[in-house]
């Protein structure tokens, strides 16, 4: 599992821009700390949440997420890898 750092959400922010989503942080009344708007590749993260809870929503999205290899560059997939690893 990643760290729970600033710099890791702009990497998971970036990630998940190359892989064509859009992630926006809102208000509102939200069972987890992120969703995907139906038929969109738009992420809305609660604004409210505290940066461990967006980490963790975001990569738990990610993890369900279909995508094709060469949509990401060797750095950004060796960040994937890592985002699927089991917490120790």
């Amino acid at each position: 599992m990643v760290s729970i750092t600033q710099y890791n959400l702009d990497k998971i922010e970036n990630l998940l821009a190359d892989i064509g989503y859009k992630v926006r942080y809102e208000k509102g009344n939200f069972k987890t700390g992120a969703c995907v708007i139906q038929n969109s590749k738009v992420i809305v993260v609660n604004k409210f949440s505290n940066l461990e809870i967006k980490i963790n929503s975001l990569v738990q999205l990610i993890k369900e997420f279909e995508f094709e290899r060469e949509q990401l560059d060797e750095k950004q997939w060796g960040f994937y890898k890592s985002l699927l690893k089991p917490n120790d």
